[in-house]
């Protein structure tokens, strides 16, 4: 892992416009409102899967350091929450598909930009790789 791109990764989607439609792209997605990028992924090469998110876990928090430092050290914010309104209320984008891809993220409002930083593993979905990931949106955390 590469901490110094990861975090101008994490600059360049707090400052890139955002897309009118939603958009895929090597490494991540796009939709109104937010950018995706896959920051690691176990490209289904997993030993075991608890291994690997266990190793993607130790990333996200080497990541967090430094933005904490940044943004402040903020409680981490709960997916299953999310998840578990869906059912009852309408979440929006990218809150939503966030609460169905991770258990836990750490989430900033990036000071200056306008928007809120997401760092998390999105492990939830056995079926598809373990992936480190960052969100940049302008919608507030429900």
């Amino acid at each position: 892992m590469n901490i110094a791109r990861h975090i101008a990764l994490v600059d360049e989607l707090c400052s890139r416009p955002f897309t009118a439609e939603h958009s895929t792209y090597e490494g991540g997605e796009s939709g109104p409102g937010y950018h995706l990028a896959v920051l690691e992924s176990s490209h289904g090469d997993c030993g075991t899967r608890a291994a690997t998110v266990e190793q993607f876990e130790k990333y996200r928090d080497a990541l967090h350091e430094p933005l904490a430092a940044r943004w402040g050290e903020k409680p981490p914010w709960n997916g299953q929450t999310t998840l578990l309104r869906t059912a009852d209320e309408e979440i929006p984008e990218p809150w939503a598909l966030l609460g169905k891809r991770v258990r836990v993220a750490y989430v900033w409002e990036a000071v200056g930009t306008g928007r809120w930083l997401v760092l998390a593993v999105a492990d939830r979905d056995e079926s598809d790789d373990v992936k480190l990931i960052a969100v940049a949106t302008e919608t507030d955390p429900p």
